[in-house]
């Protein structure tokens, strides 16, 4: 098979970031997944949520594991440091690569199969440690690679393209993170980008272990009638919690008004923002309501998107391992001996 390259001649009036960067600096190669496949809308989301946040792209540190989903990382950021691991075990890299360097913005891509299977013990710890990462599953409920067998976030009752009914019940992964610890918990659809795009972004500035679910419809075994990860299903069973948007952290905007109103705000750039205070009361800061929440619209058949929950006094996996704030991938011998007195009253201690 013959690949074309991308030409990396970029046009003059191509629009820039803060960076100087156009957004085809934070590209990767063409994709070689299905024409129409979910996975290629969420590369160009964090394509975007990147270049909106003017993040040096070699700042970044992107891994997966196995899988249709697994391959994206391919597909965007090219400048950036990236490591494809074994089935289900991404999120120890990660771990390992974070703890030795803190200064990077880490990264997972994974799915269903990788994250929901194999990778389930691994997908646990990473959320209760509270590893600083934006950790993106692009879930279609199906084992692409290997011609369309249910994974295990399949709904029950989900017809496969062969008109096999599953019989077993989901692996739901948002309510999971939610229960093992994440401080940031979204899902969103790989259709819906203005909702993806600002989710992303909240993601990667978040200082903790952050999770996003996105249903992304496989067009090659999985979006048919009967299926609930199809792009017809989902458009006509989402309830979004909230409309989200996200601006990097400046001097504070503020603006009073009633629910139900609408009102104008200025921005820092000199634009105005323009707001609807929605009726419907959700907190995304209560865990338990989240939990009940999902629950509630899940037993109706309709899926839940938005930020769910989000702890804004959120630690990560340094603070409670009281690391350095030098990355320790860059300690000398001379920082990592404490001295002969030292560890003489190390031993002391242990006798």
């Amino acid at each position: 098979m013959t690949y074309i390259t991308k030409p990396k001649l970029h046009h003059p009036t191509l629009p820039t970031n803060s960076l100087g960067y156009t957004r085809r600096d934070y590209e990767g190669k063409i994709s070689t997944l299905c024409a129409g496949c979910g996975h290629d809308s969420i590369s160009a989301a964090i394509i975007q949520a990147c270049w909106d946040l003017s993040i040096e792209p070699h700042r970044v540190a992107k891994m997966s594991g196995i899988g249709c989903s697994s391959k994206t990382p391919d597909y965007f950021l090219g400048n950036s440091h990236g490591f494809n691991t074994v089935h289900g075990r991404m999120p120890s890299v990660l771990t390992g690569a974070n703890l030795a360097n803190r200064e990077l913005i880490y990264l997972g891509v994974s799915g269903d199969g990788d994250s929901a299977s194999i990778g389930l013990g691994q997908f646990a710890h990473v959320m209760r440690r509270g590893v600083n990462m934006t950790y993106i599953v692009e879930n279609n409920g199906v084992y692409g690679l290997t011609k369309g067998q249910f994974s295990a976030t399949a709904d029950q009752g989900s017809k496969s393209k062969k008109g096999v009914v599953n019989s077993d019940s989901p692996i739901d992964l948002v309510s999971m993170a939610l229960q093992l610890g994440a401080t940031f918990v979204g899902r969103s659809f790989s259709g819906d980008k203005e909702q993806l795009v600002p989710l992303i972004k909240a993601a990667l500035a978040h200082p903790g272990a952050a999770f996003i679910d996105v249903i992304s419809p496989c067009v090659a075994f999985n979006n048919h009638s009967g299926s609930t990860k199809s792009y017809d299903y989902v458009r006509e069973h989402n309830e979004a919690v909230n409309r989200i948007d996200f601006m990097p952290k400046r001097s504070e905007i503020t603006a009073q008004y009633a629910p139900g109103d609408v009102t104008e705000v200025e921005q820092h750039d000199g634009t105005f923002l323009r707001l609807r205070k929605i009726a419907q009361d959700y907190d995304a800061t209560d865990k338990l309501g989240a939990m009940s929440f999902i629950q509630k619209h899940q037993a109706q058949g309709e899926v839940v998107t938005g930020l769910l929950y989000v702890d804004s006094d959120a630690s990560d996996l340094h603070t409670a391992l009281r690391t350095p704030a030098r990355a320790l991938n860059s300690l000398q011998a001379a920082d990592l001996c404490p001295g002969v007195a030292a560890l003489d009253r190390i031993n002391h201690s242990l006798r």
